[in-house]
């Protein structure tokens, strides 16, 4: 399965938004601890793995198969693309059986789990990273710890701010519907807000915008929005399972 750019069309979901349960802080992934023996595949920085699914398998709490399960593996995004889940350790066990622990985009934000290497395709590296600050307002992508790109952005207002913590982008496309409301390009991410304006509620997106002068702003219910210029230019610049801080 491949992550390509498609066409996203904006639907009636977006009249039926709900406000959903709130995100826990996205701190448990830097809390936890390291399985003795583990290797690490990103540091977040300058480096990362993804990996599609390849089977719709348990996600195990540790690397064994008497371990509870925290989830399953699931083989699409909610707008319908190949899911991507951030590779973050490699582990041998006593058996030679190879897991890996990977990022869950799921709620609350910073889960992650253990499983198999049957279960996951071919691991894909990238060298980029993208900075969300939201004091500044602004957006920077990096690789190999260089800037390439920055931007002035808006995110989330009081009531519905942008989550903070670490994620990665799951998808990216083009939008069908250009000159509206996400602007000709989009992004989705592995956070999840309280509300979002994204199609069917809570996955913060970044997107064009079809009001710039909002930019920079906190008009957002949690997706970052960036003029529409700047966001094509992102969107040929950061490839997929890119590491995102949001801080």
């Amino acid at each position: 399965m491949r992550n390509t750019a498609g066409t996203f069309r904006v639907g009636a979901a977006l009249g039926v938004l709900a406000l959903l349960m709130s995100a826990a802080p996205p701190t448990a992934a830097s809390a936890r601890a390291h399985v003795a023996g583990s290797v690490g595949l990103s540091d977040g920085r300058t480096f990362a793995h993804w990996a599609h699914p390849e089977r719709r398998a348990f996600v195990r709490r540790r690397p064994s198969h008497r371990s509870g399960s925290v989830a399953r593996l699931r083989y699409l995004t909610e707008d319908g693309y190949p899911e991507v889940y951030a590779i973050l350790r490699r582990f041998r066990d006593r058996n030679g059986r190879t897991w890996f622990e990977i990022g869950l985009p799921l709620r609350p934000n910073g889960r992650t789990g253990w499983v198999r290497e049957f279960a996951l395709g071919r691991l894909h590296r990238v060298g980029t990273r993208l900075v969300v600050d939201r004091v500044r307002l602004r957006a920077t992508l990096y690789r190999s710890g260089k800037r390439i790109w920055r931007s002035r952005v808006g995110v989330g207002k009081a009531g519905s701010p942008t989550p903070a913590g670490r994620f990665w982008i799951r998808e990216k496309f083009r939008v069908a519907k250009r000159h509206g409301q996400y602007g000709p390009r989009a992004f989705g991410t592995s956070s999840y807000s309280r509300l979002s304006d994204w199609p069917g509620g809570g996955v913060v997106g970044i997107h064009g915008t079809d009001a710039p002068a909002l930019i920079p702003g906190r008009p957002s219910h949690g997706c970052i929005r960036v003029r529409n210029q700047a966001i094509k230019r992102l969107y040929r610049l950061m490839p997929i399972g890119t590491p995102m801080l949001v801080r």
